[in-house]
């Protein structure tokens, strides 16, 4: 096992991987930046090191100031987090060429995995189902193009082969928009993923997203730790996730986590992973594999008993899964809420100094956050300062222990978003369960909501 661990990322995703890492006797190594100087896990740390000033591309994207960090401390292994470099291929190859251990998937494989176009050539070879499309990139010929759209049928979405997060998306409806549609989509991956790759999908109209987390070893022993329903979100990005996924038959999520696992074997992935899909009318659809942890863990863990983290570690240093499908049991149900520094009815950030905080408690609670009272929310990163989770015996008691936790949580000197996560715990089709990836977003508009 290592002695020493690098976290080559910020706020609560650094505080997660600390903690795992001091329950297992690890030393951590903490990289900042200069606006992270006060931060918790900052002065929790065993070493800290800066590594340049607020702006990320100084900062926590700048590889050789992280490499020498992790010299300079005497780290043997690096944890990337989510976010930031933790699917940069290029990254991990630096990490290990450097003499280090990345936590997480090899490069090989995250490049394979981070290009949606040969990501799916992997799944369908490996008979992960996928949503009919365009077969690879498309390419200059419009009248192929236009062709393949007319295959597929009509709305069609043009996807940036590099793409993620919600980028690179653009929904065609008619031939006549089609054109124009690729082109505009090509010009922005490029700009914004240095690839101008794009293909084609069916634009699925009424889909719950749905995730299947996976663990595998350098043995190619692979096991999924269930599923995850990630639907209430808005402009593709989560504001609120759950597990298990209500209303979805088991033995389905089972037979689709098996093809996962076993995907995983044969692309000889190693570490944890995350399969996303589409799911409608009683059927699965692959659109990108993670190949880091996710922001929604906790859930799975609060279902499983599994620490994802522990376990990501613990097979970068060699380990083999100590545990086999058939011991992983899954209780209860628990929901996460993701409260942002950010006005809940126009969702614009909302960086400052919070005055006043007090964290909820109590029975099936859990609170992942890097803030404290006194600490200044900065303006250069992601709004999240904190998620919430609630765990009951049963969906229903998740749901009230999440209203009382909400009702609990003080946050005073900036605004969140915790009245709108109040709102939609009582709203009475989240609380039916099965809501659609565009729940939220029609939700807002008919409120009349500003969408920024």
């Amino acid at each position: 096992m290592f002695e020493k661990v690098l976290i080559a990322n910020r706020g609560e995703i650094a505080l997660r991987v600390q903690r795992a890492c001091r329950e297992m006797g690890i030393k951590t190594v903490v990289v900042h930046s200069e606006a992270d100087r006060e931060a918790k896990y900052v002065k929790l740390a065993d070493e800290s090191v800066c590594i340049g000033p607020a702006s990320v591309r100084e900062s926590y994207l700048h590889v050789p100031a992280i490499i020498s960090a992790a010299e300079v401390t005497d780290a043997q292994a690096i944890h990337p987090g989510y976010g930031f470099l933790s699917e940069n291929a290029d990254f991990a190859e630096r990490v290990e060429t450097s003499g280090f251990v990345f936590i997480g998937p090899r490069a090989e494989t995250i490049r394979l995995m981070g290009d949606k176009v040969s990501a799916k050539d992997a799944m369908k070879a490996a008979g992960v189902p996928c949503v009919p499309g365009s077969d690879g990139e498309l390419s200059e010929d419009m009248q192929e193009t236009t062709r393949v759209a007319k295959s597929i049928g009509y709305p069609v979405i043009i996807k940036a082969a590099g793409g993620g997060g919600g980028r690179g998306m653009r929904v065609v409806h008619t031939e006549a928009a089609l054109l124009n549609a690729v082109a505009m989509t090509r010009a922005e991956a490029q700009a914004a993923f240095g690839n101008p790759t794009v293909y084609m999908e069916k634009y699925l109209e009424n889909p719950r997203h749905i995730e299947i987390q996976v663990l595998v070893d350098q043995y190619g022993n692979a096991v999924f730790l269930g599923e995850r329903d990630c639907s209430m979100q808005r402009r593709h990005q989560k504001v609120i996730e759950e597990a298990p996924a209500p209303l979805i038959q088991p033995r389905l999520l089972s037979r689709i986590g098996e093809r996962c696992a076993d995907a995983c074997r044969r692309i000889g992935y190693r570490g944890a992973g995350t399969f996303e899909f589409l799911y409608e009318n009683g059927k699965f659809f692959f659109i990108e594999m993670n190949t880091r942890v996710q922001v929604e863990h906790p859930v799975t863990e609060a279902i499983t008993g599994i620490d994802i983290v522990q376990a990501q570690i613990r097979i970068a240093a060699g380990e083999k899964l100590w545990f086999k499908q058939r011991d992983i049991q899954f209780r209860g149900h628990a929901i996460e809420c993701r409260i942002n520094a950010e006005d809940p009815y126009t969702f614009v950030p909302f960086p400052g100094k919070i005055t006043v905080y007090h964290p909820p408690g109590g029975p099936g609670i859990r609170v992942d956050s890097h803030i404290y009272q006194g600490y200044t929310v900065p303006s250069h990163y992601d709004s999240m300062i904190a998620k919430v989770i609630a765990y009951g015996d049963t969906r229903d008691q998740a749901i009230r222990r999440m209203r009382i936790a909400l009702s609990e949580m003080g946050v005073e000197g900036i605004k969140t978003n915790i009245p709108l996560h109040q709102e939609l715990m009582q709203d009475a089709r989240y609380m039916k369960g099965g809501t659609s990836i565009h729940y939220l977003e029609q939700r807002l508009s008919d409120r009349g909501e500003v969408q920024q």
